[in-house]
């Protein structure tokens, strides 16, 4: 089943609402009304029962039987219209109009008008608004009706509710359109907005949304979907370029291996060039492995199926092994390596192989990226239940809008060089996700043409001292 547009969702809202507005206003305004009318009528009824007191009064040392004449005598030749019924405790007429000579209502006792109570009565074709009341004159008690027709009220509350059932309808109608218009309005730069995104895709990713100038959440909407926009356009252009790059980089060693074993084929040679061509082609082999390797591991990272080998390791000594073997690299490359490490012990809770890795990933591009005479310095400290490796060079340096990029996948500072050198821009990035494994952090100061400081910092392990045993 389609769903309804929001536009119709919040008509119906609007509708729904405004409905049962217009009903409690209605239903308020025609009590309110009623309940008016009704006290207007009520006076009237207490004003003939406050002149029946008084006349009573007047007449307090009367004989029962002279009052009832009296009251007979008054009422029937000067008020013969009116609605009046009077009885004593005992409930025998004293004297009653002829309305309810024609129309007799049953009485009501002393003991239920401690109160005086009123009631609304259709006789016929009229309607009738009744008190009833106890009266007490000079000891002497009597139970009075009095009445009054209320039939213009009552026609005056139809009419209010006939205008009611006639206007609230045009009403309700006429405020749904207006709601549907709005609505339809305030969402219209949405629907805008849809048709431009429906057009952006993979061949036009520099397109944006309209930009939106209403300050309103539409406006923010609008801005954030065109900054996510410009992210997703950095990325895919970073992954187009590193696809191209990793084209680049695998055809290159294929093209040479292919053209050295067709050379090689070519014409008898001796064993030293057979040997120099296998060793050239072992080399590029090499190189193919180890980035077929990068890419490997940055797709188990991205599923989450690879898995290290945590456990409390020594990583003083993986830094001394390391140091060793690029120190004859960095001799090789006439580049000064220093190592400070004045430490007894660094333990840590990690991988070995990959805590490895990420030395050798720094080592690596600090030696790539230095020229000669340059110094290389290997450092690392213990403090605040941290272990700090730092790893010091004086090359090219970083330029400060690229130190917040470098760790990004496939994003290299110089492509030229670094594809010279053999870099893919991949190896800062599997480093800081093996120390982002191991709960630390790595971070880069560079100043260009002054170098480089990579430092990575991961919680160190308790000592074995520290780790108190449960009691049995």
């Amino acid at each position: 089943m389609k769903k309804l547009s929001i536009g119709t969702r919040l008509t119906l809202w609007y509708f729904a609402i405004f409905l049962l507005a217009e009903f409690v206003f209605g239903a308020g305004m025609w009590l309110i009304l009623r309940k008016n009318l009704l006290d207007i009528a009520d006076e009237v009824l207490e004003g003939q029962a406050a002149d029946l007191q008084r006349f009573l009064e007047a007449r307090k040392d009367v004989l029962a039987a002279q009052l009832q004449a009296e009251i007979s005598e008054d009422y029937k030749i000067e008020r013969s219209a009116d609605y009046l019924q009077i009885s004593d405790a005992s409930g025998d007429s004293i004297y009653s109009s002829r309305f309810f000579e024609k129309h007799p209502l049953p009485q009501f006792s002393p003991d239920q008008l401690v109160r005086p109570r009123y009631e609304n009565r259709r006789m016929g074709h009229e309607h009738f608004r009744f008190m009833s009341e106890m009266m007490v004159v000079s000891g002497r008690a009597y139970v009075v009706r009095v009445g009054h027709p209320i039939d213009e009220e009552i026609e005056t509350l139809d009419a209010f509710r006939g205008y009611l059932l006639w206007f609230a309808p045009v009403l309700l109608l006429g405020a749904s359109g207006i709601g549907y218009w709005l609505s339809h309005k305030a969402l219209a730069p949405v629907d805008a907005l849809a048709r431009t995104a429906r057009t952006i895709s993979g061949h036009n990713l520099s397109s944006r949304l309209e930009p939106l100038h209403t300050g309103d959440e539409l406006q923010r909407l609008s801005d954030t979907l065109n900054e996510m926009l410009g992210r997703i356009e950095a990325a895919f252009r970073r992954i187009t370029e590193f696809t191209a790059d990793a084209s680049h980089e695998l055809r290159t060693p294929i093209a040479l291996i292919h053209t050295e074993a067709e050379l090689a084929l070519r014409r008898s040679r001796d064993e030293g060039q057979y040997r120099e061509a296998l060793r050239n082609i072992l080399l590029e082999a090499e190189r193919t492995a180890k980035l077929l390797e990068k890419l490997l591991d940055l797709a188990r990272a991205d599923s989450g199926r690879e898995a290290l080998d945590i456990h409390r390791i020594d990583l003083l000594v993986t830094l001394r092994d390391s140091a060793s073997k690029w120190r004859q690299v960095a001799s090789l490359r006439d580049l000064q390596f220093e190592e400070h490490l004045e430490v007894q012990r660094l333990p840590v809770m990690g991988d070995e192989n990959a805590l490895r890795r990420v030395i050798d990933i720094l080592l690596d591009n600090a030696l790539k990226y230095s020229a000669s005479p340059g110094k290389i310095t290997l450092s690392a400290e213990e403090k605040d239940g941290h272990v700090t490796v730092s790893v010091e060079d004086t090359g090219v340096g970083i330029a400060p809008e690229d130190q917040a990029k470098i760790f990004e996948r496939f994003y290299r500072v110089d492509k030229a060089r670094s594809r010279e050198l053999g870099g893919a821009g991949l190896g800062l990035a599997i480093a800081q996700w093996i120390v982002q494994l191991h709960h630390g952090s790595i971070a880069v100061l560079s100043e260009i043409r002054r170098g480089s400081v990579f430092r990575v910092e991961i919680p160190a392990a308790a000592s074995p001292a520290d780790v108190h045993p449960d009691p049995e």
